[in-house]
């Protein structure tokens, strides 16, 4: 297996990661169930945008795998649809925003 094969794995792998934190933290808030794994998936999300706010919005793993190809393709460095690639943050940062609303709504709420 070639190196890009790699990352491409170990990037789609953690992208499955972020889905599922996402998912979670949406039907925890959906419910009512604010937990300490809320507050987790909330550190782990800030953390992921932190670290694409310090890689200029790249993903340090995009950087790795841009050694090993030359490709303009989104998505040259993982296992998913070119279009899912090239609007991902934007996608999830639009899922992740009324999540934090809801949240901050069920807190004040009570």
């Amino acid at each position: 297996m070639d190196k890009l094969t790699i990352i491409k794995i170990i990037h789609t792998v953690i992208w499955v990661f972020f889905n599922v934190v996402l998912f979670y933290l949406f039907y925890a808030v959906l419910i009512n169930k604010i937990d300490k794994w809320v507050w987790i998936c909330i550190g782990l999300i800030l953390m992921e945008g932190l670290v694409l706010l310090l890689f200029k919005r790249m993903c340090p793993i995009t950087v790795i795998a841009r050694k090993y190809s030359d490709s303009t393709k989104d998505n040259f460095d993982i296992f998913l649809p070119n279009w899912l690639a090239k609007h991902n943050k934007l996608i999830y940062t639009t899922f992740f925003v009324p999540i934090l609303i809801l949240l901050i709504y069920r807190l004040i709420s009570g």
